[in-house]
């Protein structure tokens, strides 16, 4: 399976940045990462997609985010990262991030256990 590590989460005040990053730790070696991506949730919320990205692909982002967050490319180590510019309080949350896997459809999900992230005003 599947094991994401994140980490770069904590408390920036309002225009600040922060960066996230995470790594997919493969135990079976033939799963194939095809895409990796972050989302958030607040508690009492439904978890969001903030951003992703395919492998070779583009990006995609949340609406809320566009212009201020930037998501990496997927690397060939499986790494992807999150830079966070001009932070607002509504963007304090806990982001997960994301990793489809396999060759099958729909493909596998694997989740890592969340960074909290408090934007201050």
């Amino acid at each position: 399976q599947v094991q994401l590590v994140e980490s770069g989460g904590g408390l920036v005040q309002a225009g600040g940045s922060l960066r996230l990053s995470c790594i997919a730790v493969r135990r079976i070696f033939s799963i194939n990462i095809n895409a990796m991506g972050w989302y958030r949730q607040v508690p009492g919320q439904q978890r969001e997609l903030v951003a992703e990205v395919t492998r070779g692909g583009e990006p995609i982002y949340a609406d809320s985010v566009k212009g201020r967050f930037t998501i990496s490319s997927v690397s060939a180590r499986n790494t992807v990262s999150l830079q966070m510019n001009s932070l607002k309080p509504e963007d304090t949350a806990v982001y997960y991030c994301n990793a489809k896997a396999g060759t099958m459809t729909p493909m596998t999900d694997y989740w890592g256990q969340g960074t909290q992230v408090t934007v201050s005003s």
